[in-house]
Parts: C-alpha cells; structure tokens; sequence
C-alpha cells in the first residue's frame, strides 16, 4: 500500500514537472517581460508542488519563494528585493535542512536570484547557468528524470542564447 502511494506520488511528479517544462518553453517564447514571468509563475507553481510530492521540503518551498520572486518582479523590478529574497532562501534552507539536496537547491536558487535581479543580461545569462547546472546536479541526485530533463533544457537554452549573444557577438540585439 505504502509502495503504491509512492509510486503514485512519484508518477504524478513526473506529470506536473512535464506541465512545468511546457510553460517554461512557452515563456522562452514571449518578448514581453510580464508573459515570461507570468509562464515562470506558473511553471513554478508545478515544479514546487513536484518537490513536495518527492519528499523534497528545501527544493519545494525555494520553488515557491521563486514564485513570489517572479511574482514580485511582475510588479516590482526592484533590485533591492534581491537581498530580501536571498535572506528568505538561506532562512528556507537553515529551517529544512536534510543534506546535500538542501544545501544544492539553495545554492542553485542562490545564483538564479542574483540573476534575476542582474541589470546585465550577459551577467543574468552567467548567473542563469550556473544556477541550473547546480539544479541538475541537485535534480540528477533527487532523483527526478523529468526535472533532470527540465533543466538540460534551460541549460541549453541559455548556452545557445550566450553563445548567440557573447561569442558570435551577434548584430541581434536582445530585446529583453
């Protein structure tokens, strides 16, 4: 019985990440900042619930305080919400704390942060990707092949768009 739930738990994970991956490729489409969060919102609202279902309290709430980042930067784009959002992440973190995993998504939302609060977007791609190779570790040892997916594709989506931008040095200008 306890076996079946899991496994029930654990397919159902998998289904909401899946939900997650497609508004995640959705938002890459969007030019309009408030489309890319409001797909970044949503697609977060799935991933947190994903962890909670894994088992995953760290990864699940700093998911919903991404949420609340994204959400706030609808509204407000502040940069001082940077240093807010990243005392909330080690509070998060400091209050769940179970091992690697915990220290893992906190570092990996640590740098997401930083980026999303980054006035350079050459700066926000670096932070980006250094924030989803520490997810895909964290996702890789959690256990979840669909958030595993996820983030090779977010990491290959922001390597194209800097290899685009700062190598080839592109005359496309980012619109962002």
């Amino acid at each position: 019985m306890i076996e079946t739930i899991h496994q029930n738990s654990f397919l159902l994970s998998q289904i909401l990440i899946s939900i997650a991956i497609l508004f995640d490729i959705l938002s890459f489409q969007f030019k309009a900042r408030k489309k890319i969060l409001l797909c970044l919102v949503i697609a977060g609202i799935f991933i947190s619930t994903h962890f909670l279902l894994l088992g995953n309290i760290t990864a699940s709430l700093l998911m919903a305080v991404a949420v609340i980042r994204y959400a706030s930067s609808y509204f407000y784009a502040s940069t001082k919400l940077c240093s807010l959002f990243l005392i909330i992440s080690l509070a998060v973190m400091i209050s769940t704390f179970s091992g690697i995993l915990s220290i893992l998504s906190f570092l990996g939302s640590s740098f997401q942060t930083m980026g999303a609060f980054s006035k350079n977007d050459k700066r926000l791609r670096e932070l980006m990707l250094i924030g989803t190779s520490i997810w895909l570790i964290h996702n890789f040892m959690a256990g979840s092949p669909g958030a595993v997916i996820m983030e090779v594709i977010f990491l290959s989506s922001n390597i194209i768009g800097y290899y685009r931008y700062y190598i080839l040095k592109s005359p496309i200008k980012n619109q962002e």
